[in-house]
């Protein structure tokens, strides 16, 4: 009789990924995708982003050599951006979409840094959407893959795509950690997509899931996820 042969596990981060799927696809969101060599437009210009703001300087963007305007996406917004433009050409005004892709950074790694990493990103848009409603779904995400007895803190910031904007933190081992960020859609950002601000409204979010994955299994450097050491799998 043969030995049968190991087939391996799943990383985390595809793990993750999946869970995250689930919960959200359970809440009524659509999964959406996008392309990682993404323009100046749906990266930065789409979304508000202003034309002097530092992170579209090569010490935060890789652009393309020979290829003006096109960048590897910073951010995985540019993806729900992408989603939603379509939502408003077909003339809908309610759409809820999750995604959860790579990005790159160009910046310095460490601990808690790498010049790529996945990052979830998701919007909702539609009649009496609020800031509420994105509250309610944040948090039952994070119950869900953290741990029912995680604590949500919601913090008033700034993001250029969304207005008000609120830093998500939770707390892990006894303190608080920011997760991503998040907030009602900024009108600009309608406009610049096809809907009428006046009309429309809806919330954003979005942040790192190698952060989560960090808390979730207790994994003390972000660059172990990328290192190809099958020792990560015992988690």
């Amino acid at each position: 009789m043969e030995k049968a042969t190991a087939i391996g596990t799943e990383h985390p981060l595809s793990i993750l990924r999946t869970e995250a799927y689930e919960v959200f696809t359970r809440l009524g969101f659509s999964i959406a995708n996008g392309p990682e060599l993404e323009t100046e437009w749906y990266n930065f210009d789409a979304l508000n982003v202003p034309k002097d703001h530092p992170a579209r300087d090569m010490q935060d963007t890789f652009w393309i050599k020979n290829a003006e305007g096109r960048v590897l996406r910073t951010h995985n917004t540019s993806t729900s951006a992408r989603e939603l433009e379509k939502v408003a050409k077909a003339g809908s005004t309610s759409a809820a979409l999750i995604s959860v892709g790579k990005v790159y950074r160009n910046e310095a790694t460490d601990i808690t840094h790498e010049m790529q990493f996945y990052q979830i990103d998701g919007c909702m848009i539609g009649d009496g959407v609020t800031l509420a409603h994105l509250k309610g779904v944040l948090t039952e995400f994070y119950k869900k893959v953290l741990g029912a007895e995680t604590e949500i803190e919601f913090r008033p910031s700034f993001f250029p795509f969304t207005e008000p904007s609120v830093e998500i933190h939770a707390k892990f081992n006894g303190k608080w950690l920011e997760m991503m960020g998040g907030g009602m859609i900024h009108p600009n950002v309608l406009k610049n997509l096809g809907f009428d601000p006046e009309k429309t409204q809806g919330f954003a979010f979005g942040g790192g899931l190698d952060r989560i994955a960090m808390i979730r299994w207790n994994v003390s450097d972000v660059r172990y996820f990328y290192q190809g050491d099958l020792r990560l799998n015992q988690f």
